[in-house]
């Protein structure tokens, strides 16, 4: 058997690489598609509040409920996975890293404010309800995944911002940085699923139409949830993709 020729051969590899050449995502499209989901999903939780729920008020009644599940998706899910995704903006790639660090740790900031605002309207509600609080499965996660956060801020702040901390031990606590971060990510929309499904079988288990039957408040709800669950996959799998992150040599802490 006659062996193959040269463009034979190449036919080969071009076909062995175009599938992933075309899975190639550029990173600013990727963004742009991320941000829009987030505003989505943003949108989608303050309508479901708004149109099914009956708004929102600071009176103690079921409108003040409604804050709670906006400030979280809001803040737990969409902030802190902006937050996440600073330094896979390629501007950061050749700039210092003090701004960016400054923007990372503000957005975490905003992220953790509008989260703690969140818990404060739910637990005033069950309060003012007289319903007991942290019983379920989801006020636990939920719960969990906000002292993770408060931990992995002030560790970072204290590893990565404050000029007096050892260029050792940030790079010791770097990879325990990133790896709870996704972990934390991971909770917060594991803890806005589990809650979005415990709202509808409260709000639904004596309303006019049982969540098994699958009204619209329930569509759209669940719809909610698996947008903002492709939303978390989707920016771990952005943390994950080696060709997005940032080089350690291009710009040292020793630049600072």
């Amino acid at each position: 058997m006659a062996a193959p020729s040269d463009e034979e051969g190449a036919v080969g590899p071009r076909c062995h690489h175009r599938p992933t050449a075309m899975l190639d995502v550029p990173f600013l499209p990727f963004c742009a598609f991320l941000g829009t989901l987030g505003l989505l999903c943003v949108a989608m939780v303050g309508t479901w509040c708004q149109h099914w729920r009956g708004g929102f008020s600071l009176d103690g009644s079921s409108r003040t409920f409604n804050w709670h599940p906006v400030l979280m998706v809001t803040g737990l899910v969409v902030l802190y996975g902006a937050a996440a995704l600073v330094y896979r903006i390629p501007n950061t790639w050749s700039s210092p890293k003090l701004p960016w660090k400054v923007l990372h740790g503000s957005l975490a900031l905003g992220a953790f404010v509008l989260t703690v605002l969140g818990l404060v309207a739910v637990f005033c509600f069950h309060n003012a309800q007289g319903t007991p609080n942290m019983y379920s499965l989801h006020s636990w996660m939920g719960l969990a995944t906000v002292l993770l956060f408060s931990c992995q801020w002030a560790a970072g702040f204290g590893a990565f911002l404050l000029p007096w901390a050892p260029v050792w031990l940030r790079a010791l606590y770097k990879p325990i940085h990133v790896f709870f971060g996704s972990t934390i990510l991971l909770l917060s929309v594991a803890s806005c699923a589990s809650g979005i499904n415990e709202k509808l079988f409260f709000s639904l288990k004596n309303g006019t139409m049982q969540y098994k039957l699958l009204p619209a408040e329930a569509v759209f709800a669940n719809t909610l949830g698996l947008l903002i669950l492709i939303f978390g996959v989707l920016v771990v799998a952005a943390l994950a993709r080696p060709s997005w992150k940032r080089p350690d040599s291009d710009s040292p802490d020793s630049r600072q």
